[in-house]
């Protein structure tokens, strides 16, 4: 083995190795894992890496485990994203927009923009040691999902579950498409509440309308007050007269209308509210659509024709104040809504939509999470799904885009109203006879629509596939909680719907990777700063102007606030990355990565390296020709093999119950503080012929517990490393002879296989054998090791000096015979180790637990120079805390003195209160 670990050379050989594997051809139980598609718009960032590092870490381990493994790769058009990057690129190159291209050729660039991507994608893909199955790679465009989205179509129009129909959307004016409900995201924002003059008819007087949007008072249908306000009783069914429109509108009733809330009188704008749609439907008011589908006030809305909602509302008040209709302002937080791709602000919007009924499948949604045929993890989860599920109004399914599914329905020319639903040959068959009389919807279907049967069509459905008897339904979904909704919750309902099983069993929802972003607020959408006027904020190079908004979001390339994973993988390796992200695992929504995990952890993979060296170094020579002899086992020998047994059942519990940040934190702990620290360290008195046990014996017991607790439980976490070093004990120990013993037994068995990623995985091995005491005797060991590491630390004793121990044993069942005694001078420095009742001569210190006192002596000359040095840091202390005591109880310094040069002289004196405290108790301790 080199001395140093080298990624580079190492990781490029193993992925091409390991592609052999990936398509799971072994008979067995089967396991299957569908990789949530990345959409073709850039590069992949941290939060995609930490997902596919944790469905790769649960299929390794189910492939050790013997199972049929299956890990499917796609990608996704991503329909909204995709068109809008390709539409900004094309502006930028060209100067053109969309509409200045036929539909062919803006479908040509996007097409060209794709395959680019997605090479670059599944590029990356590879590099993080995602052991994928290639052969089986799909895209949510491509033919057999097309089939699979027309079929599903027709079955939900069929069945009466797919509708058209004039309904307010959420209308996204940047991209001119509607949106559904759960692409929308919310913030808060500081804005005003107007309260503007509505005249009443045949009448001096006016009623005062309280609105949070006074641009759409141009679209006014009516004022509604509560039926119930004794204020406005005598003018319920007259009318008022708008506002900078002079047209007479009704003064209505409805409970809908908060007394307290404002004035205690709304304007009702069905075209542009949910809530006023609601309230016109049930009044018959007029739908007035102000707003074209680029957010400009149309027509309609004149004298403001042609300007954006935020200019037309500035205007709109504006005129407000010259006819004196303004009454006055306040200041109001609202919740407004944003695009999720292209964060322009939402507008409700009156137009023509397909929507898929979702009445009908809330109690089967809600069902399947009750009665655990999905178990989603974390179970606080759940609450947060139920909730959604019970709130559920209509999914507005189609997108007036060009890239994407077309909607499978085309409409007759001579009649609006008429249409025909493609069937599963394709185009109806009275649209191939008479095509110059029908024409296809121009719209596209929601990309949620094809991904919603993404576990379906990718294992071959509507086809009865050998892969979906196999596979489906898939035994886990791994991905973040931002598209529990938008995702989880309809492959639920597609994989119900459409076969009476959920598409998978267990759902992990993990939290999601957060960076910081910058924008300015342009033309009502958030412009986000580049990747070099973000680093000068992020440094502090540079103060943040008041016009730039920053806050921490979820990691998004247009935001620009990833880190890019081949950036870090370059620098630190791949296995580093991928346990820096399952460490940093929790159970709540938002990670907050912090970067130093990826230097420790690549501290943690030398340290692997090196010790592996040095094991291989030491069994050099090994030749096994027989079991591991119970007798010659030692007390260290019987900790580790038990520790080794009850590790592995922690770290299976933890991945069973989706904790894998807990397996990786279990296995980095072991490894470092028992199996480096502990194991090794004793075992070199042996292997140094220092001691009269059987060396084979030990170094057998290396090589099994090396196997065990490193290559095959690390492997799912960090693949690179364990194969490269199964790889080197292979080839050392390609034949061992059969034992009699479990641990080496093992060991020749995982040997025989191929490679570490078909190795199989540990499980406990029952050793009769084994002494269970020593497990506590070895905690005991580590107890007093700790204390005398203290020790040396808080004298300043040097490294390899040794020191005397005393011993005052006062558990009768330990004695100075015992093995310990024999482990202690591995781990540290000692000279004698004696059994003494409480000393009568001078010590240096003492400390005590259940079973014995320890002493430790020292020269007369160290205790001298220690409490010399004891003596000037506490003049030291004392002269510091004087001054602070004297400066803080100086009403001069407390009154001129900047607060935060207060607060940081109360924390000094702080710490030295600390400090002097710490002085004594070490004055206590050392006699």
């Amino acid at each position: 083995m080199d001395k140093q670990y080298q990624p580079k050379s190492i990781e490029h050989k193993w992925l091409s190795f390991w592609e052999r594997f990936q398509a799971p051809k072994q008979e067995g139980p089967s396991f299957s894992v569908i990789l949530p598609p990345p959409n073709v718009t850039g590069v992949l960032h941290m939060g995609h890496l930490l997902a596919y590092t944790l469905q790769d870490f649960l299929v390794r381990q189910k492939r050790m485990e013997g199972f049929r493994a299956l890990f499917l790769p796609g990608t996704d058009h991503a329909g909204i994203a995709t068109q809008s990057v390709v539409e900004q690129m094309l502006y930028k190159r060209t100067g053109k927009t969309r509409e200045d291209f036929s539909r062919e050729e803006f479908l040509s660039e996007i097409w060209s923009f794709k395959e680019e991507k997605q090479r670059k994608i599944l590029q990356q893909l590879k590099q993080t040691g995602a052991s994928l199955d290639w052969s089986r790679l799909r895209f949510t465009l491509d033919e057999q999902s097309s089939k699979a989205v027309t079929i599903c179509f027709k079955k939900l129009f069929d069945e009466g579950l797919i509708y058209r129909g004039d309904y307010l959307v959420n209308w996204d004016p940047h991209l001119q498409t509607a949106l559904s409900d759960d692409e929308v995201e919310y913030e808060e924002e500081s804005s005003h509440l107007w309260y503007i003059r509505y005249p009443i008819e045949k009448s001096e007087d006016h009623l005062v309308v309280a609105t949070t949007r006074p641009e759409t008072l141009l679209g006014d249908a009516a004022v509604a007050v509560h039926p119930e306000d004794a204020r406005f009783q005598s003018l319920i069914g007259k009318s008022v007269r708008l506002p900078l429109q002079n047209r007479l509108i009704p003064i209505i009733a409805d409970s809908y209308v908060d007394p307290l809330f404002g004035s205690g009188c709304v304007k009702i704008t069905p075209a542009h509210d949910e809530n006023d749609h609601q309230i016109g439907r049930a009044h018959g008011l007029s739908q007035i659509n102000i707003m074209t589908k680029a957010g400009t006030i149309n027509e309609k809305g004149a004298p403001f024709t042609g300007l954006s909602m935020q200019e037309a509302r500035k205007s709109v008040l504006e005129a407000l104040r010259k006819e004196n209709l303004l009454e006055k302002t306040e200041p109001h937080t609202l919740r407004v809504g944003r695009s999720y791709r292209s964060k322009a602000k939402i507008e409700p919007y009156l137009s023509k939509q397909w929507f898929i009924r979702m009445e009908p499948f809330k109690k089967g949604l809600i069902d399947v999470v009750k009665n655990g045929e999905v178990t989603l993890f974390p179970k606080s989860r759940e609450q947060t799904y139920l909730h959604w599920i019970e709130n559920l109004r209509d999914w507005c399914i189609s997108r007036q885009l060009v890239w994407g599914h077309p909607i499978p329905i085309w409409h007759s020319k001579s009649d609006p109203d008429a249409f025909l639903c493609a069937d599963e040959e394709g185009i109806p068959e009275e649209v191939q006879k008479n095509p110059e009389n029908w024409e296809q919807d121009p719209d596209v279907l929601d990309t949620w629509f094809s991904s919603a049967l993404w576990p379906l069509s990718t294992l071959g459905w509507p086809e009865s596939t050998q892969d979906l008897k196999d596979f489906y339904p898939t035994s886990i979904l791994v991905t973040g909680h931002d598209i529990l909704f938008f995702w989880v919750a309809r492959m639920i309902m597609m994989g119900k719907y459409l076969t009476g099983k959920a598409p998978f069993h267990r759902a992990f929802v993990h939290g999601l990777i957060y960076g910081k972003s910058y924008w300015r607020e342009e033309g009502g959408m958030q412009a986000y700063l580049s990747e070099d006027e973000r680093r000068l904020y992020d440094q502090g190079e540079k103060a943040l102007p008041p016009d730039i908004h920053s806050k921490w979001e979820k990691m998004s390339k247009s935001k620009g606030n990833v880190i890019d994973p081949l950036e870090v993988i370059e620098q630190y390796g791949t296995d580093a990355i991928r346990l820096s992200l399952l460490s940093s695992m929790n159970s709540s929504g938002q990670i907050d990565l912090d970067t130093r995990r990826f230097q420790e952890q690549r501290n943690f993979i030398n340290k692997i390296w090196n010790s592996a060296r040095f094991v291989f170094g030491s069994i050099d020579d090994l030749k096994i020709k027989k079991g591991i002899d119970p007798d010659l086992l030692t007390l260290e020998d019987h900790a580790i093999l038990l520790k080794v047994n009850e590790l592995i059942e922690k770290v299976e519990g933890y991945i069973e119950n989706c904790s894998l940040e807990k397996s990786a934190q279990e296995l980095y702990n072991f490894y470092w503080k028992t199996f480096c620290s502990l194991y090794i360290e004793t075992s070199k008195p042996y292997l140094r012929q220092e001691s009269p046990k059987d060396v084979r014996q030990n170094k057998q017991t290396l090589l099994a517990i090396l196997l065990n607790c490193l290559i095959r439980l690390l492997h799912p976490a960090i693949p690179f490393i364990t194969e490269e070093i199964f790889q080197t004990l292979k080839k050392r120990f390609s034949l061992l002879p059969k034992t009699t013993c479990p641990y080496l037994e093992d060991l020749r068995i995982s040997l025989e296989k191929e490679g570490c990623i078909v190795a199989p995985y540990p499980k406990p091995l029952q050793v009769p054998y084994l002494d269970e005491s020593a497990t506590a005797k070895m905690q005991f060991l580590q107890e007093i090791v700790y204390q005398l590491r203290n020790i040396r630390g808080d004298m300043n004793i040097p490294s390899r000096e040794k020191i005397d121990l005393w011993v005052e044993i006062t558990d009768l069942s330990l004695s100075m015979e015992d093995p310990l005694w024999t482990i202690l001078p591995a781990l540290v420095p000692l000279g004698k180790i004696e059994a003494k009742e409480r000393p009568t001569e001078s010590f240096g210190a003492a400390f005590a637990t259940p079973s014995a006192t320890f002493f430790v002596p020292l020269s007369d000359q160290l205790l001298a120079k220690e409490k010399k040095r004891w003596d000037k840091e506490e003049e030291k202390a004392r002269s510091l805390q004087k001054r602070l005591t004297e400066k803080l109880r100086n009403p001069q310094f407390l009154e001129n003195a900047p607060r935060k040069i207060v607060e940081e002289h109360q924390e000094m004196l702080k710490k030295v209160h600390v400090s002097l405290e710490e002085i004594e108790k070490k004055r206590k301790q050392w006699l």
